[in-house]
């Protein structure tokens, strides 16, 4: 029992000697902190030293220096485009609507032509909204022809009224698509450089019947800065998108 006492006490005290060393390491040993970078506000290069452009001139002043920063300043500000540049603030805009007999068609409930009725009162109340200084007409296509409905004012009460009066007519004939633009562009003539030219044509007809060659209709809206959006309510109709892509600047989108 005796030695089997030594022996046992022996690996003891060994396992506590290899404890005690490793105790002493960790003491001995440097601790490793991470080093904490001074802030500043910028280095040496960063800060602009104004002061050092200055040179003093023969009389010991710097007012020559000076005088030529400024007449820097003014070169600098001519060379800049200063061409004024005018946008539209005010909107003019002529609605026209497809009155033809197309719009009896079905496909939209209850028919073509009660949905855009329907809708065409909402787009003058979220137009006047939005644009309360702006001017707005409302023209329609039937029968060949291009009709008045309401005069361009900024009464949207007269444009609804006008547009409910439709109701009691059903749609007959076939459009011209030319000779809305052109009695649009009558309306459109006299108003003011500050304000912006638009037609806004809800078309649910796969032709146009017109009287002569629409692409110089279409050269004269251009002329006019007149830009034609187009909602077209059955297929896509090549005219329709040449004349929304021409004035537009490329922008094709009916």
């Amino acid at each position: 029992m005796a030695d089997s006492d030594e022996e046992y006490v022996g690996e003891v005290s060994d396992e506590e000697n290899d404890v005690k060393g490793f105790r002493d390491a960790r003491e001995t040993a440097p601790v490793s902190r991470p080093k904490r970078r001074k802030q500043r506000g910028g280095a040496e290069w960063e800060v602009s030293r104004t002061w050092e452009t200055l040179v003093e001139g023969a009389d010991g002043t710097i007012s020559s220096t000076v005088e030529g920063l400024l007449e820097a300043g003014k070169r600098k500000r001519l060379l800049r485009d200063t061409t004024p540049l005018q946008r539209g603030i005010i909107r003019h805009l002529i609605l026209v609507l497809d009155l033809s007999q197309s719009m009896a068609e079905k496909d939209l409930r209850p028919t073509r032509y009660l949905l855009t009725l329907r809708y065409a009162q909402e787009f003058v109340r979220e137009f006047f909204e939005q644009n309360p200084i702006s001017q707005l007409g409302v023209l329609g296509l039937r029968d060949g022809l291009a009709i008045r409905v309401s005069d361009m004012s900024g009464n949207p009460t007269e444009h609804i009224s006008a547009i409910q009066a439709l109701r009691d007519h059903d749609p007959k004939g076939l459009p011209s698509l030319q000779n809305g633009l052109e009695m649009a562009r009558g309306a459109l003539f006299h108003t003011p450089s500050h304000g912006t030219r638009e037609v806004f044509v809800i078309f649910g007809s796969l032709l146009s019947s017109d009287p002569g060659d629409i692409h110089q209709t279409i050269t004269t809206l251009i002329n006019d800065k007149i830009r034609v959006r187009i909602a077209g309510l059955a297929a896509q109709v090549a005219i329709c998108r040449e004349l929304c892509s021409r004035t537009n600047g490329g922008d094709d989108t009916t």
